[in-house]
């Protein structure tokens, strides 16, 4: 399947056309809940009134409607920007194709603004809401608010796209022109954003408007599973801005080596305020090489802007491959002998494994929303290379639980540690959890902290305690078995059913 088509168009006034004030103009806030550094709203602020809506789309979205801990920061980003704009943020539920339109009837909307997204599903929906506005007269303005370079300028010099990401960051990106200055909040905001339900005819919009309109979409959970991750996050705009400051002051220098340590402040965590567009690329892309290059730290800051090119990278394979959440890029996986173990698939969801470094980042993940880089990739070759799960368990369990669950970096990180994908970790490279424990977190920092049960174990064997001798678990209070489960599997015996099952497609 080939790339989906995407008008690109910005349309804009003529340089000398003026303007009427009394212009209304909808911008529909989605992947971009903030308002530094976004063309819609910037452009909208310029030429007239502004009417700004978010709408939670579950019909479109299919499958892949938000999991259980996106919806929740999703609830807590609304009240940041509607708050920021003074209560004057609607917030509607349903068909886009339906309420846009009547939105536009109601306020008798001259233009529509919003930021592209390039998800498959909402590409579709973009162009057929587009032509359908276009068609009855209203002019939709559509801009680049989520990615530093967009996905179908980065090609090779066949016109084709990159599927190996050095040269897509090194040949194709960085030798591209580089990312606009930030924009900055439109000076004309607190003027020229009025309240929708002040319209005449607009009662459908009714407690819409808001906190009260946020509370509506029940975000929220039922039970409060979200109480730890709260304490884990402060977000919205603010918040954003605040944490790439922080990283920028304590965590950019050592980044290069720091990041491996999940034990260690050396990671920025902005993947969920990316994905929310509570901040913007190119504000951390610019912040960032102001803060290294005045440090002297070169090669920390390549290494953390070449992060920011995984991203960006992942977004292109999602465009030009619209099947990437489904479809292995490697067909030559699509007789792999992936095994159906709803026991093994269990412990690993709730990090009862038997392997520390496993079952601490998977409890991460549940009680925080997140899971740092170096153990996603740890729990994710366990997953696919121990266990011989489908990598599709490991894409689903991760949608549901990560706060920066992201459609386009969750399937091509999926697809890259099983083996399957562009630029793939090599089938043969099964991480050793054991190994990478001792290595990364030599003192059970990060285990101590998540698998709190083996806090009494020494240094020497809390990285495998069915290793360790019976007097050693019994003085540090450990129980296999009882209070600590045996691992499920042989960690030996699966790598090597892994490499012959891998060896079996070529």
């Amino acid at each position: 399947m080939g790339p989906i088509a995407y008008n690109t168009q910005l349309i804009r006034p003529p340089e000398d056309c003026v303007i009427s004030s009394s212009r209304i103009n909808i911008v529909w806030f989605r992947q971009d809940l903030r308002l530094a550094d976004n063309p819609a709203l910037y452009e909208a602020c310029n030429n007239g009134a502004v009417i700004p809506v978010y709408i939670l789309d579950d019909k479109h979205s299919g499958e892949w409607a938000m999991g259980g801990a996106s919806r929740w920061w999703l609830h807590h980003s609304l009240s940041a920007l509607s708050a920021s704009l003074n209560g004057n943020l609607l917030i509607l539920q349903g068909d886009p194709l339906t309420l846009i339109p009547r939105l536009v009837q109601t306020v008798q909307a001259d233009d529509v603004y919003w930021n592209r997204c390039y998800e498959p599903w909402r590409i579709k929906r973009d162009s057929q809401l587009k032509k359908q506005l276009n068609d009855n007269g209203t002019v939709v303005y559509s801009s680049n608010g989520s990615l530093l370079w967009e996905p179908w300028r980065i090609l090779k010099d066949d016109g084709t796209p990159y599927r190996v990401f050095t040269p897509f960051y090194r040949r194709g990106c960085l030798k591209a022109q580089p990312p606009g200055t930030p924009l900055s909040v439109p000076r004309q905001l607190k003027k020229t954003v009025v309240d929708a339900t002040a319209k005449q005819g607009a009662s459908w919009l009714k407690n819409c408007l808001g906190q009260a309109g946020i509370d509506k979409l029940g975000l929220l959970p039922s039970i409060p599973w979200d109480k730890t991750m709260a304490a884990s996050w402060q977000i919205g705009e603010k918040a954003a801005w605040q944490r790439l400051q922080n990283f920028l002051d304590t965590g950019l220098q050592g980044y290069q080596e720091g990041r491996n340590f999940p034990a260690r402040a050396k990671v920025s965590r902005l993947s969920p305020y990316l994905h929310f567009g509570e901040i913007s690329p190119r504000q951390v892309w610019h912040e960032a090489q102001s803060a290294g290059t005045a440090g002297g730290l070169e090669n920390d800051l390549d290494t953390f802007l070449s992060e920011i090119g995984w991203r960006e990278f992942s977004y292109s394979l999602l465009y030009h491959n619209p099947d990437l959440p489904h479809n292995a890029i490697q067909k030559r996986f699509n007789n792999f002998p992936w095994q159906k173990n709803a026991d093994r698939l269990r412990a690993w969801q709730q990090g009862n494994t038997g392997m520390p470094l496993v079952d601490a980042g998977m409890r991460e993940l549940w009680q925080t929303g997140y899971m740092h880089n170096r153990v996603r990739m740890v729990v994710g070759s366990y997953l696919v290379k121990n266990l011989l799960l489908h990598w599709h368990d490991g894409e689903a369990w991760f949608w549901d639980c990560l706060v920066d669950a992201d459609l386009s970096s969750n399937s091509a990180s999926w697809q890259w540690i099983a083996g399957c994908g562009a630029d793939a970790s090599p089938y043969f490279r099964v991480f050793n959890p054991v190994l990478q424990s001792r290595k990364f977190d030599k003192e059970g920092d990060y285990l101590r902290k998540y698998v709190p049960e083996l806090a009494s174990l020494p240094d020497k064997h809390i990285h495998a305690p069915f290793d360790a001798p019976a007097d050693v678990l019994r003085s540090a209070g450990v129980r296999l078995d009882e209070n600590y489960p045996s691992p499920v599997v042989d960690l030996k015996a699966s790598r090597e059913a892994a490499l012959a099952a891998f060896k079996s497609l070529s």
